[in-house]
């Protein structure tokens, strides 16, 4: 039944990612928003780390703490296991692809996050709530668009992955001698699962303060540990750089078998790290307390660099800077045996501390992941339903999630990954083409916002001062 399902979605992912979908509207996309913003990314790097540090108004939810809910969703397990089976199938070559997508992504991020945070709605207490559906429907005048896109999120998040985060938690501790097949993931899928119950009951500002404290310490940590690997390796450092530079230019192997090319594996990995251009951090985005919308575009920027240029290139240059070969770890059944390439590689200059570190990363990262991802569900039911769900409802609802956790730690790993595959390319062919569409109103955003910082003030944004005609529940 399940190795049913599973051709059926890898028949369907299998045409998202031809060159002329998913990977031409993410590249296209990213290339003309970085041209029309001026390279914003390099220009406003800096000005990205200051806005983090901003106050928000007594009992609104900072820059910050939206950044680390949308940080909690992007650095997680594909941090890890996403650049190992990146590197391992699609060759050393997928992580200079995968840092191209970071780059352009960064831009994609902005546009989304700041139409997010400019057609947010109000809540009764006056903080407020929006993502990709209300944009959908507010400027687009599609309704059923922002309907389709809600479904798609509780479908990717939820169920893809969520689902995948919880398999690969499991998959890492293949390595010790006590994991027992079957067993084990088990064991391991019922403790996530009540954890994460736990914390969803617990609400969403229970939810702000464990990212913000798990996110900051987990990310510090593993860089930290990675830059001690490279360091003791720095002898490979120079022939490292040479296979990915060498691999990532390889073109006749890449359109010879563009599916299983590095470039391929590089925007598919980039893309389930960093999430740019999928329309997810615009929901954590739209939460944020700020004087003007592009504040939190830049602040999603940032975030995308925090996940792929610098968390992804620590796992990437930690295993790569070993002696350690990614071609050995191809299972019989063409799957990556990602966890045994990263443990094994920093076992090999740390020892037997180095399976036990990532283990215990990995279930930081885990965690924080699936608690990150669900954040953006509860939103997406209550435009779905024009209305807050009941108790019950909601009750049902998160039990139902918690029970999927479960699920994804007993799966087979081609099912969770090709859903989680499927489901974030259905999310980037449902948002880019409206952000492509609504480009010009954040790009208009972006250079008010430009033009205040150079005439020496904090920038406020009013609607009126970019043309903008609809109605806001927050910038009039």
């Amino acid at each position: 039944m399940l190795d049913s399902i599973d051709k059926v979605v890898l028949a369907i992912a299998d045409v998202l990612y031809q060159p002329w979908c998913v990977p031409l509207l993410l590249i296209a996309g990213g290339i003309l928003f970085t041209i029309r913003t001026g390279f914003m990314q390099v220009r406003f790097f800096g000005e990205s780390i200051r806005v983090v540090k901003e106050k928000p108004h007594e009992g609104g939810i900072s820059s910050f703490g939206a950044l680390m809910v949308s940080t909690a969703s992007r650095v997680g397990t594909g941090n890890i296991i996403g650049v190992s089976t990146a590197i391992i199938l699609g060759g050393e070559g997928a992580i200079f692809w995968m840092w191209i997508t970071a780059f352009l992504g960064g831009a994609t991020a902005f546009v989304e996050s700041t139409l997010a945070q400019i057609y947010k709605k109000r809540n009764p207490d006056g903080s407020s709530y929006g993502g990709p559906a209300f944009y959908m429907h507010q400027a687009l005048h599609a309704r059923w668009l922002g309907v389709i896109f809600s479904f798609l999120i509780i479908f990717t998040y939820a169920v893809g992955y969520n689902m995948l985060a919880a398999y690969n938690l499991q998959s890492t501790f293949a390595a010790f001698s006590f994991y027992k097949e079957g067993t084990t993931p088990m064991i391991i899928g019922i403790i996530l699962a009540v954890l994460f119950a736990i914390i969803v009951l617990g609400g969403a500002k229970r939810l702000v303060h464990v990212t913000g404290v798990l996110v900051p310490v987990m990310g510090v940590a593993y860089v930290a540990v990675a830059i001690i690997v490279l360091v003791m390796n720095a002898s490979n450092i120079p022939a490292m750089f040479g296979r990915i530079f060498s691999s990532a230019f390889d073109f006749k192997a890449i359109f010879g078998g563009f599916a299983g090319s590095c470039l391929m594996f590089g925007l598919k990995r980039g893309l389930y790290s960093n999430e740019a251009g999928m329309g997810s951090a615009p929901n954590a985005a739209a939460t944020a307390d700020v004087s003007h919308p592009a504040k939190q575009g830049l602040v999603q920027m940032l975030s995308v660099f925090i996940d792929t240029l610098l968390i992804c290139t620590a796992t990437a240059l930690m295993c790569m800077s070993t002696n350690v070969m990614p071609k050995g770890y191809v299972m019989d059944d063409g799957s990556a045996n990602a966890a045994g390439f990263v443990q094994d590689s920093i076992g090999s200059t740390l020892g037997s501390f180095g399976p036990i570190f990532i283990a215990v990363a990995m279930s930081l990262f885990a965690f924080t992941t699936l608690i990150g991802n669900y954040s953006y569900c509860e939103g997406c039911l209550k435009f779905i339903l024009k209305r807050e769900p009941s108790p019950g409802l909601l009750l049902v609802f998160r039990l139902v999630a918690a029970g999927l956790v479960f699920v994804g730690a007993i799966a087979s790993a081609g099912l969770v990954w090709d859903t989680a595959d499927l489901a974030q390319g259905l999310m980037v062919i449902t948002n880019v083409p409206s952000i492509l569409i609504l480009g010009g109103v954040a790009i208009k955003c972006f250079k008010d916002y430009e033009k205040q910082k150079k005439a020496g003030v904090n920038p406020e944004f009013k609607a009126a001062d970019i043309g903008l005609k609809q109605k806001t529940d927050f910038w009039n």
